[in-house]
């Protein structure tokens, strides 16, 4: 997967927008940047190519005609773990909110400097948990009926593998490292290379709701992914 241009194994990008002229700039823009990148002009435009094709991240535009980006997310976080990135043209935190609790790694805000949006798609794909090396030995944390395999980075109940989105399996490797020790909203939004993004903390306490769902037993009263008053939050596994 690639981060950089000129790499022979470049990261394929699906943008999704209702707007040609946005999906042709888009396009060239990050296809010259080193990216394979593929465009859909609506939902069900972009369902039929992830039906026969595999993306690295999901580039998706929240106002559009049908069914939105938003929605879009929340129904494809039911089966994918694919890195989502909204774009909106919406001020309001509230909405941008909405998108991260659907399941998004991501947002930015219209109108943007391409940049920026290279910015944070290299961000997300530097998320993305790597392969750990066939010479460790097994490493794993136990969650109550939970357990997390830190060389694989995934989560299991059981013997049914629990669906981690690419910031949920960065998230659990910063805690799994740290386990017992708390880590505050501030160190997670520099690991996450969140720092240009606005209204970050709250991000963060979006996206640990979503992993304690995961997680706990009840996360109303969490157990094992504490908030630790003044602090941030701590990883307590057994």
């Amino acid at each position: 997967m690639s981060e950089v241009a000129g790499s022979t194994d470049r990261a394929h990008v699906l943008v999704v927008d209702d707007d040609a002229r946005i999906r042709s700039l888009l396009q060239k823009f990050l296809a010259r940047n080193g990216f394979l990148v593929t465009t859909a002009r609506d939902a069900a435009h972009a369902r039929r190519l992830l039906d026969g094709l595999e993306f690295d991240i999901l580039v998706l535009d929240v106002m559009m005609p049908g069914e939105d980006g938003v929605a879009l997310t929340a129904s494809l976080r039911e089966t994918l773990a694919t890195p989502i990135l909204l774009l909106t043209a919406r001020g309001d935190a509230d909405d941008r909110i909405r998108g991260l609790e659907a399941g998004a790694d991501d947002y930015l805000g219209k109108p943007f400097e391409p940049r920026e949006l290279l910015l944070r798609i290299n961000a997300i794909l530097r998320r993305v948990p790597k392969p750990a090396p066939k010479s460790e030995p097994p490493k794993t944390l136990q969650l109550g009926e939970v357990r997390y395999d830190v060389n694989r980075g995934e989560l299991w109940r059981g013997r049914e593998m629990i669906r981690l989105t690419a910031t949920e399996s960065m998230l659990m490797r910063i805690f799994a490292a740290r386990a017992h020790e708390p880590v505050t909203r501030t160190e997670l939004v520099e690991d996450l290379g969140g720092g240009v993004a606005e209204a970050q903390e709250r991000a963060i306490d979006v996206q640990i709701t979503r992993l304690r769902r995961k997680i706990e037993t009840d996360p109303r009263v969490p157990r094992y992914l504490q908030t630790v008053r003044g602090s941030g939050y701590m990883l307590a596994p057994d």
